[in-house]
């Protein structure tokens, strides 16, 4: 399915959805926020993809909010300015949670500048590659703002909190290098290998379980914030759903059926 401001390809199971507004370096503007949630809903709902590849056209990966937009809220009337806000700020983090909670793998191809948003939106995702012409900035102090797009709540988990307060106070843009460095990318490739590399590794990724994953990826995303006691009880009850799904009892068979082969074969040579 193609749209005018997002675009997703699915080939094999692995889904890649393309950030398509690279006049404006994919900054996110209104009308791409509305298709970017109807995607990420349709890639989370069909069962038949196993994996997201999230990258952006053109030069870049994501420039962040659209200016335009913000001066359009700023001509609101001053007693409208608030509740849009919010208003807005409620689509943002449908669009965050959609990514962050998504039950399969997901994997930020950044492919240029990710500032913003677009620095937000790629720490959103389980894994960062980043090409050898990435670079991130959380850039939002520039305009007067917080990270509003998962950053406060991402980026201390990836590379501590003294550090995500350097980053987030600064506003300063940092090179793939030190994004790897830092821990905000966990692989830099070549930008010619940036999306077969990517691909590579969403097919690693998925080839386990869904269910297994799925479930896992769930309660790893709270292990933060839980008890080790909450923790050994999710994994209890998702380990009885694992248990039952059909991934499990194939596996099981399979090793079973190895195993009864290798027991017949070395009979067989010992006769």
């Amino acid at each position: 399915m193609t749209n005018e401001l997002i675009q997703l390809d699915v080939q094999g199971g692995i889904a890649t959805i393309y950030l398509n507004r690279p006049e404006k370096r994919n900054a996110f503007s209104d009308d791409m926020r509305t298709q970017y949630t109807q995607v990420l809903e349709e890639v989370t709902a069909n069962r038949a993809i196993r994996a997201v590849v999230l990258t952006g056209n053109g030069k870049g990966f994501c420039a962040g909010g659209d200016v335009a937009g913000m001066e359009n809220r700023m001509q609101a009337d001053a007693g409208e300015v608030a509740f849009n806000g919010w208003n807005r700020q409620q689509r943002v983090h449908r669009c965050v949670t959609l990514l962050h909670s998504m039950p399969k793998p997901t994997i930020a191809a950044v492919n240029g500048a990710a500032s913003g948003l677009g620095a937000d939106t790629a720490i959103s995702c389980d894994f960062v590659l980043a090409s050898e012409d990435a670079s991130f900035a959380w850039s939002y102090i520039n305009r007067g703002l917080i990270p509003d797009g998962g950053g406060l709540y991402f980026l201390p988990r990836r590379v501590g909190l003294p550090k995500a307060k350097d980053l987030i106070f600064s506003g300063r843009k940092i090179d793939a290098p030190e994004a790897l460095e830092l821990g905000i990318a966990d692989r830099i490739v070549g930008a010619e290998e940036l999306l077969p590399a990517a691909w590579r590794w969403a097919e690693e990724l998925s080839n386990g379980s869904p269910t297994a994953l799925a479930l896992g990826k769930t309660i790893l995303n709270q292990s933060f914030e839980l008890s080790a006691s909450q923790v050994f009880s999710q994994g209890s009850q998702a380990q009885g759903v694992c248990y039952t799904s059909t991934e499990h009892r194939a596996a099981v068979q399979a090793f079973l059926r190895a195993r009864d082969e290798r027991k017949a074969a070395s009979a067989n040579a010992k006769e």
